[in-house]
């Protein structure tokens, strides 16, 4: 598919993956009511928290759709922080900056229920490790050839190192759909109806450091023709 294609698609479903990205972090804002925000119309009876929230999402991912447009997207760590300072302003400590890059220390820290914790590496040395850690990903990603196993495997990369306080999720997701974009690719989108699934793969993912069954539930998710 021509990049152009992807885009005007991408860009069509625009409120779907506003939504099922909201919807993954328990915002309960509905479908239509996303589209009406989207619109411009304040919905009533929501926390401001949560209208936030779904607001952000749109504005990253439209930002994400102008840096394919124009040719300058790039899995880049410039990208990523421009991205997640959109993704999680209200949210995430020092958004737009890796964990240890700012004043703050610690967090990278997921809680897993009755699996326990996940700790990522800390970030004492003002990020130092982290960007090491995320340079070797870079090195190692550019070496796979298939754009959508590219992709794919970068959320799971930016997912399980904890790059940031919080949506490392939503912001690895953009990260790998522009990937996908850039390379005439449809976008993904994990549908909150199968959220299930999708937890019970990021758990494996953190534990055993196996990304092999995220990777082929988010293919999976693919959206068809």
């Amino acid at each position: 598919m021509e990049v152009s294609r992807a885009l005007a698609r991408f860009q069509g479903q625009l409120a779907g993956h506003v939504w099922d990205a909201a919807a993954l972090e328990g915002n309960p804002y509905t479908l239509p009511e996303v589209r009406t925000l989207l619109e411009g119309v304040t919905v009533g009876g929501h926390r401001l928290d949560d209208e936030k929230q779904v607001i952000a999402l749109a504005e990253s991912t439209r930002l994400l759709h102008d840096l394919v447009r124009n040719g300058t997207f790039q899995p880049a760590k410039s990208v990523s922080d421009r991205i997640h300072g959109l993704v999680a302003p209200h949210e995430a400590i020092e958004a737009g900056h890796f964990r240890g890059e700012g004043l703050v220390r610690g967090g990278g820290t997921v809680n897993l229920g009755e699996y326990g914790t996940f700790k990522a590496t800390g970030c004492d040395d003002a990020g130092e490790t982290l960007r090491t850690e995320h340079d070797l990903g870079l090195a190692h990603l550019a070496g796979i050839a298939d754009p959508t196993e590219r992709a794919v495997a970068y959320f799971c990369f930016g997912t399980r190192r904890q790059f940031y306080f919080d949506g490392n999720k939503r912001t690895s997701r953009l990260m790998m759909n522009g990937i996908l974009l850039s390379a005439g690719y449809d976008a993904i989108s994990i549908p909150f109806s199968r959220r299930l699934e999708f937890n019970q793969h990021l758990i494996t993912l953190f534990l055993d450091a196996n990304a092999t069954p995220l990777m082929e539930f988010i293919v999976d998710c693919r959206p068809s023709d």
